[in-house]
């Protein structure tokens, strides 16, 4: 049977996803530090879906664990979905820049590291998948997440490169722009309602467009937009702007 791994399998979109790749009859590697949260989504959607679904223990920051941790699981997984981040606190990480690092390294070094472990065995093996989530965050510098939001830009551009380097050699990348989600991660923020949607609505999505083979997504849809008006508004206008 085919198996799936997920990177940061405890947030909300990582759940929803994993029980779209459930319900599809694949294998589940749920992968975070919070095993105990974990091991009661692996046994949930293991006996809704008649599927094998394990709990393991993965910190994205402990680099020298990434290899060790990839080349033991056995099977090794035809998709891995990277969905681990840290939004942090914006003004916290203004004074403090050990916890500017770690919003930095969780969603961008640390995340890049575990996917160049799999992109490294896809492509000598000449097949498989990675879903990256990144986020719209990453398209533009606003003041409420720029720490967040700069190391977005650079998981984006990762996917970008990476999926250039994988053309032609049987390997998909898939580089995902969600725009806000009613998340743990959201919890005290307060979004607008009409552009804010709910993780089973944006992993729909996502495993819809993924089946698809479409290399980037914006999810829902109407982000491609939002995002293009913002990137046309001249810089001394938007800095102006108070968002």
């Amino acid at each position: 049977m085919k198996y799936c791994l997920i990177i940061g399998a405890g947030s909300d979109i990582a759940k929803a996803l994993a029980a779209k790749f459930a319900v599809a009859g694949y294998n589940l590697y749920l992968a975070s530090r919070n095993l105990e949260d974990l091991k009661k989504t692996a046994a949930d959607l293991a006996i809704r879906n008649g599927i094998k679904a394990e709990a393991l223990f993965l910190d994205v920051l402990q680099y020298d664990t990434h290899p060790r941790f990839f080349n033991g699981l056995d099977p090794k997984p035809e998709v891995v979905v990277a969905a681990a981040g840290l939004l942090g606190d914006q003004f916290a990480a203004e004074k403090d820049p050990v916890y500017a690092r770690l919003i930095m390294e969780t969603n961008y070094l640390g995340v890049v590291s575990i996917v160049s472990e799999a992109a490294n065995f896809f492509e000598a093996q000449g097949s498989g998948s990675i879903i990256g989530i990144s986020s719209v965050a990453g398209e533009r510098g606003r003041k409420k997440n720029y720490f967040y939001g700069s190391a977005k830009a650079g998981f984006t551009a990762f996917l970008s490169g990476l999926r250039q380097r994988m053309h032609g050699k049987g390997v998909f990348i898939m580089s995902v722009q969600p725009g806000f989600v009613k998340t743990k991660m959201l919890e005290g923020v307060e979004t607008p309602a009409p552009l804010t949607a709910t993780p089973e609505r944006v992993a729909d999505h996502i495993f819809r467009t993924w089946k698809k083979r479409k290399p980037v997504v914006f999810t829902p849809p109407f982000w491609r937009l939002i995002m293009t008006i913002l990137a046309h508004i001249p810089e001394k206008i938007f800095e102006k702007i108070d968002f």
